[in-house]
């Protein structure tokens, strides 16, 4: 191959002072996580794009903040290590990735399919493929040369969500969400904000994907027909004793699911601002939510934007479920 044919690349070279290890430690992790392979110590390589050299960028102003000293080049390979070596190395990298993928697939997949698959919860189910779905996505950004392994995974990721929606479909219609609720128009206070923004969310995500949502400015409402009424005077959803209405369809919807749980404890302290569980993550996410209220008035807007924040912050837990 021609000087001329050869590809370029980045290498970023660094030097870390030993102490503290928290430095290097934080460095090798930032690296594995942009998809950098070590081509020999303390040298890493990187496709040649504006993403790889942003990510670099970055990675270098730490290690130079932290103490060390480094550079990154635009170099081509003329002898010794060649092109389709470093590919390989990418390659393998992903390879150990995706096989973790295929691997929890795999037992999700013997699992779902065996006799006791009917006796957990599609909840859990839901959440446990949204987790591996999401370390998928994470992966494929960083398979800069498509790895072979990775048709596999997304093969075994499709098996799975197909089995998932049509398990949820028959638990439906047999022992899941009762009928009753489905193809209701659900009506509550205008000017929603933290409990009615997150039951509208779990309404649409567990309840009924199409539910339509009526807003009204009376204190008192009487239902019209195929209505329900939520987080206000005389509702079927609303607050009972200390529990906020979120709460409260939780426990009526009987959706258990530790992540529900524990955003119904953010909510619960934004909304009757007691304090109860003091969780770390509720004044940064009553900031976001407050942020949303004041850019936007419209209650229907607020709902559309709400859901994705809630969407988020139920991803969040379901990774820190401990």
């Amino acid at each position: 191959m021609t000087s001329l044919n050869l590809r370029k690349w980045l290498l970023l070279i660094h030097q870390i002072p030993p102490k503290p290890n928290a430095l290097r430690v934080k460095i090798w992790r930032r690296l594995k996580q942009i998809g950098a392979i070590a081509i020999k110590q303390s040298v890493y390589a990187m496709p040649f794009t504006e993403q790889s050299r942003e990510d670099l960028s970055w990675t270098l102003k730490e290690i130079v903040e932290g103490g060390g000293d480094g550079s990154i080049s635009e170099v081509k390979f003329v002898e010794g290590l060649n092109d389709e070596q470093v590919i390989a190395l990418f390659q393998t990298a992903r390879k150990a990735d995706f096989e973790k993928i295929i691997q929890k697939a795999n037992i999700l997949v013997a699992d779902w399919s065996s006799d006791q698959a009917e006796k957990t919860s599609p909840v859990e189910d839901l959440a446990l493929l949204s987790k591996l779905q999401s370390r998928f996505e994470e992966i494929v950004v960083i398979d800069f040369f498509q790895a072979p392994e990775r048709g596999t995974a997304e093969i075994l990721l499709r098996e799975l969500a197909s089995f998932t929606s049509s398990r949820k479909s028959i638990r439906d219609e047999n022992n899941g969400v009762p009928k009753h609720l489905k193809e209701r128009v659900w009506v509550t206070r205008e000017n929603v904000f933290v409990d009615r923004i997150a039951c509208g969310w779990l309404i649409r995500r567990f309840v009924d994907q199409k539910a339509v949502f009526k807003f009204t400015s009376k204190a008192q409402y009487s239902p019209e027909k195929n209505e329900l009424r939520f987080d206000m005077f005389d509702g079927e959803y609303t607050h009972e004793g200390d529990k906020c209405t979120f709460e409260v369809m939780i426990e009526k919807f009987q959706l258990q699911d530790k992540a529900l749980d524990f955003m119904a404890q953010v909510i619960h302290d934004i909304d009757l601002k007691d304090d109860k569980y003091s969780r770390i993550e509720t004044e940064g996410f009553k900031a976001v939510l407050s942020g949303l209220v004041a850019a936007q008035a419209d209650d229907n807007l607020r709902l559309e934007q709400g859901f994705s924040m809630f969407e988020n912050l139920y991803a969040y837990f379901h990774r820190h479920k401990d």
